[in-house]
């Protein structure tokens, strides 16, 4: 098995509120991964005491400890565990029902000898490749089918879209989340390959027009996880004033991270 990792903050000096990890059960059957794209809090506050990478690392890893140690545990079931779990640690402190507490996009993808599981929530995007050679991005395109006026300001998403019916959907504070999640479950033998990339990541396709999703993955595998961050941030660079107006360009460089399993 071939794992990489490698997760960039946008800013140098800002805090990276990604969140990424790979685990591998000692039994040495299957394994998972996790990936958590914190969302910028506004600067009119979240109504939380705690810092976006302060809730990404709880609910992370939360998520990696039940998704290796509980393999029975559906990922539905297990998003709803680490919400909770995630939740409990500042309730007494913070004002959870803000529209902006702390919250974040979910990848999550658990392989055994049998199956692959995987759930996603929100924007960010996971790629499965068949023996082969077909690419499939699996994705939670709620967000990107809303209408630009929609999303005209932090104001009226939070008001009218985040985490409500006819909007989108991330993890918060509330456990049932997890079932607004994209899910399903495929036969072992039908994946090659997975890698989870955040939006960040993701740009290379999704704002820059470099290629498809099997182009993305082929980039990964072949020169590695750093050399799609890379390229991404050369993109960046060289549209500073951001006159490529796709979705999701909110920010000239965002957190970026990658996440590559050959099973």
């Amino acid at each position: 098995m071939r794992t990489e990792l490698v997760s960039e903050p946008g800013q140098a000096d800002h805090p990276n509120e990604d969140f990424a990890s790979v685990g591998l059960p000692a039994s040495g059957q299957g394994g998972s991964i996790v990936v958590l794209d914190g969302v910028t809090p506004p600067r009119s506050g979240t109504g939380c005491l705690h810092s976006v990478p302060w809730f990404t690392a709880r609910l992370g890893g939360a998520l990696t400890e039940l998704t290796v140690s509980l393999p029975d545990v559906p990922l539905v079931e297990a998003l709803s565990r680490a919400i909770a779990h995630t939740a409990a640690a500042h309730v007494k402190t913070c004002d959870l029902s803000h529209p902006r507490t702390p919250q974040a996009t979910v990848v999550l993808a658990r392989w055994s000898p049998a199956s692959v599981e995987y759930l996603v929530l929100s924007d960010s995007a996971l790629l499965v490749e068949s023996p082969d050679g077909t690419v499939t991005g699996l994705l939670d395109d709620r967000l990107a089918r809303l209408p630009r006026s929609a999303l005209a300001t932090e104001a009226l998403v939070d008001a009218n879209l985040r985490n409500r019916e006819g909007g989108f959907f991330t993890a918060a504070a509330d456990p049932a989340v997890a079932e607004r999640a994209v899910t399903g479950v495929l036969p072992r033998g039908e994946v090659r390959t997975l890698a989870a990339l955040t939006d960040g990541a993701a740009r290379w396709v999704e704002t820059f027009r470099e290629g498809d999703w099997a182009e993305c993955l082929a980039l990964v595998r072949k020169q590695g996880a750093r050399a799609l961050v890379d390229r991404v941030r050369e993109l960046e660079r060289a549209d500073a004033a951001g006159t490529r107006e796709f979705l999701g360009r909110g920010k000239t460089h965002d957190d970026a991270t990658v996440v590559y399993a050959e099973l």
